[in-house]
């Protein structure tokens, strides 16, 4: 069956690059209605932005939506991973500026907030996208590419010339809370001369070492250090998770990507649904809705310390 918030879930942040404080409201939506993100600021335009694979524009270093009066939200992911990994498939979220509050630089803080005001099951059936054929996009060495499998996985490989981040690679099948257990509490990532070069340009204004793990050379900047040895690929799975949703549907396939990023991910989707064959849109039984991420997830999967 699909699902929504139980009740109205709120947030206050800023945003990473805006700088800018922002408050975020979840709130419940009727069956088959999807996920759609309403600016409460603006008048005169059309308010309302489809989390949707067609509505991403492109943007630096975050997945950007856009509707057609060009009403923008930027920085999506991290809270559409969150509803994704909680298996919720109908939300309003009504948001008082340009960008998604970065919170702590991960998804735990959405998971968590919404986890403790309840999720509700939605008389309609659960639909999930089974892809049928191999679709695969590059840029360089980078790769996303996507497989048949009964259900989500995901595999990520990253590499980079920082000794405190260098090769790493993680894959994990996303069934069973494993999102809530393995990835939501990762946080965004960066090198310090990334900072440098985003601020000259106006961006990350508001990154600070609470909200970011920043590497630099063999050293992490962030205080605590890291929360796993290979937080940032698992952060990076993150990201796949919240830019796969934006399908409109869980996916039944299994996403490899290696050194890819938000655009590539998107690439892949618009491959995904303009090549003929590769897809078919399937109402999930109960056994198949089993498979689904975040489906029978509860409290207890959240990290001790969240």
């Amino acid at each position: 069956m699909q699902n929504t918030v139980k009740s109205a879930v709120s947030f206050k942040g800023t945003g990473l690059h805006s700088g800018k404080p922002v408050r975020l409201v979840v709130r419940p939506a009727s069956a088959d209605y999807g996920i759609w993100f309403r600016r409460t600021d603006l008048n005169g335009v059309d308010p309302l932005v489809p989390a949707r694979w067609d509505a991403v524009v492109p943007s630096k270093l975050c997945t950007q939506i856009a509707n057609e009066d060009g009403v923008q939200v930027s920085t999506i992911e991290h809270l559409m991973a969150a509803l994704a990994g909680l298996a919720i498939n109908n939300a309003l979220i009504e948001i008082d500026g340009p960008e998604v509050p970065i919170l702590d630089g991960s998804a735990a803080p959405f998971v968590a907030a919404i986890l403790a005001k309840g999720i509700q099951p939605q008389a309609a059936p659960a639909r999930a996208l089974r892809v049928l054929l191999p679709v695969e996009v590059q840029d360089g060495a980078a790769i996303a590419r996507l497989d048949p499998a009964e259900m989500l996985e995901i595999d990520f490989r990253i590499d980079f010339a920082e000794a405190s981040i260098g090769q790493q690679s993680r894959h994990l099948n996303m069934s069973n809370g494993a999102f809530v257990r393995e990835l939501c509490d990762s946080r965004t990532f960066c090198r310090q001369s990334d900072v440098d070069a985003m601020r000259a340009v106006g961006l990350a204004q508001g990154g600070t070492l609470d909200n970011a793990v920043v590497f630099d050379g063999d050293k992490v900047l962030s205080p605590g250090g890291l929360r796993y040895a290979d937080e940032p690929v698992r952060h990076k799975m993150l990201d796949a998770l919240g830019d796969l949703s934006l399908a409109g549907a869980p996916l039944l396939a299994r996403y490899t990507g290696v050194r890819a990023g938000h655009a590539l991910t998107n690439r892949l989707l618009h491959k995904l649904f303009t090549t003929p064959g590769a897809f078919v849109m399937d109402n999930c039984d109960a056994l198949a809705g089993g498979k689904l991420p975040g489906v029978g997830v509860h409290r207890g999967d959240l990290p001790l310390y969240v």
